[in-house]
């Protein structure tokens, strides 16, 4: 019987060693899409931690993080338009 689906997930886990690659339950991990998360949960730490309680000290930390997620984005700014596509796709 044939599948709808072309591939199948086999690994929770894939790296193709020759492409530096990383696939996360077949969905390819982009550290654009990555740095996008990291940092848009950084920046909401940063507001909630702001208005529950104004204490400074874990404000630098999460500036940082938010940090460290833009250069991830700017780093993989030319593959954008795939970051968040479903499956392998045309990223195989």
């Amino acid at each position: 019987m044939g599948s709808a689906r072309g591939h199948t997930v086999r690994k929770l886990v894939e790296y193709d060693a020759l492409r530096r690659r990383l696939w996360i339950l077949g969905q390819r991990c982009h550290h654009g899409a990555t740095g996008s998360l990291v940092a848009t949960a950084a920046f909401l730490a940063l507001v909630t931690e702001t208005a529950a309680e104004p204490h400074p000290a874990p404000r630098p930390m999460f500036a940082i993080i938010a940090a460290s997620g833009a250069l991830l984005m700017a780093h993989d700014w030319k593959d954008r338009s795939i970051w968040f596509e479903r499956g392998r796709g045309s990223q195989i």
